[in-house]
């Protein structure tokens, strides 16, 4: 009795495990992994797994158009260098399909995210299309995205976080582009990232939806760019309730005086909501500010914690 007791204690310890182990996938161009192509490994996921895929991807450049199912849940990437493991295409807004039809801004996507809880570091995600108008490299659907070490590389709209009920985490992330080029609905959180702006625009294009507490907030980033100073704006409200947040940052001399634009609509004015907080810098400022933005008290600003933008998802 004594034995067969000792017996189901080891199986009631053991069995969890066994079942619960993350699965590691390994992508390779040279053979070397379980699969050539990451589109591959990804289809290789078990659909609903309620447990970690890992996806190791080895150093190379992958051209491909990649799509993760909403299916494929709790699924992270981790690149062997964020230099050398690179994720790309080159699609454009205005490239044609089969059909004769500009693929548009959604279909430009080098890679779009659809399943929740995925994770992705050291990876650089790229649209090569170059200066072409809407090209985006990235964009996020899935609820709780989190982005550690990663590089979004390209011009316009370079990415996308477009679902409304998403929540986006990116820390210690590079994001470049021109126009528009942190753009969508989703709730964001950008912590200790660098946002570079190439030739002139608009960091971004939040179009929040209507009742969210919290759209794009950037806490400890760097804003630059190889532009000309004065030649960005912090954000333009792609919707009327668009609301966007600087904490902290470090903001370069590409920041334009008056920080905002209304997109052409003064409505837009009253129902937006821009804020800056201690930010520092040459492109800092605040005298110049278009007068309907905001500067936070210390009292609202300690109101932007992790647990409060992102509604208690921890990333």
């Amino acid at each position: 009795m004594r034995k067969h007791a000792s017996l189901f204690l080891l199986l009631f310890f053991l069995l969890p495990a066994a079942f619960c182990q993350t699965r590691k996938i390994t992508v390779a161009k040279d053979g070397s992994g379980d699969y050539n192509t990451v589109q591959a490994a990804i289809n290789a996921i078990k659909d609903d797994n309620p447990e970690t895929t890992i996806v190791f991807i080895k150093n190379g450049t992958y051209k491909e158009k990649l799509t993760l199912p909403a299916t494929k849940i709790n699924v992270h990437f981790i690149g062997e260098s964020v230099e050398q493991t690179i994720l790309t295409y080159d699609d454009y807004a205005s490239r044609k399909d089969s059909a004769g039809n500009n693929i548009g801004t959604s279909g430009s996507a080098s890679f779009s995210i659809y399943g929740a809880n995925f994770s992705a570091e050291n990876i650089t995600f790229e649209n090569a299309a170059g200066p072409v108008g809407q090209a985006v490299a990235v964009r996020v659907t899935g609820d709780k995205a989190k982005f550690v070490n990663c590089c979004f590389l390209g011009f316009q709209d370079t990415l996308y976080t477009h679902g409304p009920d998403s929540r986006q985490y990116y820390s210690k992330c590079y994001i470049e582009g021109t126009v528009d080029f942190i753009f969508g609905a989703s709730t964001a959180l950008f912590d200790s990232c660098t946002i570079h702006g190439k030739k002139g625009g608009y960091y971004t294009a939040a179009s929040t939806t209507e009742g969210k507490q919290f759209g794009y907030v950037f806490i400890n980033c760097r804003l630059d760019g190889d532009a000309p100073a004065g030649s960005y704006y912090l954000g333009r409200p792609w919707r009327p309730t668009a609301k966007v947040v600087y904490i902290h940052c470090q903001l370069g001399n590409t920041v334009k005086p008056e920080g905002w634009h209304n997109w052409g609509k003064t409505d837009n004015e009253r129902t937006a909501f821009y804020a800056e907080y201690a930010n520092s810098g040459d492109g800092a400022a605040s005298t110049g500010r278009v007068p309907w933005a905001h500067q936070l008290t210390a009292a609202e600003a300690n109101n932007y914690t992790t647990a409060n933008i992102l509604s208690g998802w921890k990333p």
